[in-house]
């Protein structure tokens, strides 16, 4: 499993993505833009306290995991078949906010499918994400452009884990493995 942060470095208003938490299990890969500041400054994916990706994600695994600490998150995911990464490898962002950056980098994101045997769906967190990352993926991959988790999209909780339960087919579930 690599879970470990690297370099997500914060120099001036360079801003780096961290490690994907992915393992050969992963049959769902959710791919965010960039890490906003709250998630850099823990090294945490989702880490900003109203950002609904948790409770979602909860909600669809049926695991606790807003409750538990985030170490104790990634493994609990890592079993339901999802992993995580970012669309961008390194940008200059100020603030938090997608429509602010500039001089994207991409991460290589075919090449990490290419190691993912089980993957069945990429699941892109946010319109930015989607329209940066798409045109990466492998013809015949199954993909969704979901509304995004950010605080910043003011959406209702009910819809945002509407549109996200079509991921619901992809997960894997102990009873299935």
């Amino acid at each position: 499993m690599s879970n470990a942060p690297h370099d997500a470095a914060v120099a001036g208003d360079l801003l780096c993505s961290m490690a994907p938490v992915i393992n050969e299990e992963v049959s769902v890969l959710v791919l965010g833009s960039l890490p906003g500041t709250a998630s850099l400054a823990a090294q945490a994916y989702y880490a900003h306290p109203r950002n609904a990706f948790w409770p979602i994600m909860a909600e669809l695994t049926g695991q606790p995991l807003p409750a538990l600490p985030y170490a104790e998150r990634l493994p609990l995911l890592l079993q339901h078949g999802v992993g995580l990464w970012d669309v961008v490898g390194q940008a200059q962002r100020k603030g938090s906010l997608d429509g602010n950056l500039r001089d994207v980098a991409t991460n290589p994101l075919a090449a990490l499918i290419a190691t993912l045997p089980r993957l069945q769906a990429v699941a892109f967190n946010g319109q930015t994400a989607w329209k940066l990352g798409h045109r990466q993926l492998p013809a015949g991959l199954a993909h969704y452009a979901l509304p995004s988790t950010s605080p910043a999209l003011t959406s209702a909780f009910s819809e945002k884990l509407q549109a996200w339960s079509v991921l619901l087919p992809h997960l894997a579930t102990s009873k299935a493995r």
